[in-house]
């Protein structure tokens, strides 16, 4: 039930990393006051713990982490199915932004970090689908999921290099989206 706040969920979403009420504050453009209210909600209940301190100028910062990378809601919660659904959407949404987020300071990085004739390994994809209903976008979803864990398998690598400079065994990251397209117009 802590969860039908939407800010807490959004908290939720932005603690994958660890960070501190102020730095949730100013990336959410929220005061740090209010961030540790719900903060202290989201820890009394598990959702969040502690995971160290640090000294800032005179002040020591709480660092804080999500428990878990994903929740699901129970249906059991007693919940109009409708309210059920925009809290799982919004979920979805608030965590497709926390991706994006991740991605772009991702590639920033890996920009600054490389040599300005090297090249990064890496690929983009961006494709657009019409779905008909509801239950074909829900079987596109289930079969999309399903697919890229078969992928994913088939590709893993569980043996280290046996060169330790070679790229051969490095890790890379997956993030894919499906959502609908905006409606153009408005601000």
């Amino acid at each position: 039930m802590v969860l039908l706040n939407p800010l807490r969920a959004e908290i939720l979403a932005h603690l994958i990393v660890p960070a501190s009420a102020a730095e949730l504050g100013r990336t959410m453009s929220q005061t740090p006051q209010r961030i540790n209210y719900h903060l202290k909600a989201l820890e009394k209940v598990g959702l969040v713990r502690r995971i160290g301190t640090r000294q800032v100028r005179n002040l020591v910062e709480v660092l804080y982490q999500a428990i878990a990378r994903t929740f699901v809601l129970a249906e059991s919660l007693g919940l109009h199915p409708e309210t059920t659904q925009k809290l799982k959407d919004q979920g979805s949404l608030s965590h497709m932004i926390t991706t994006a987020e991740r991605i772009k300071k991702d590639a920033l990085q890996l920009m600054e970090q490389s040599d300005q004739a090297e090249v990064i390994p890496s690929a983009t994809l961006h494709t657009q689908i019409t779905l008909a209903s509801a239950e074909q976008r829900s079987a596109f979803v289930e079969e999309y999921v399903q697919l890229v864990q078969q992928l994913a398998a088939k590709y893993q690598s569980e043996e280290p290099s046996a060169d330790p400079s070679s790229s051969a065994n490095e890790a890379y990251n997956v993030m894919l989206a499906v959502y609908p397209q905006p409606k153009q117009g408005g601000a």
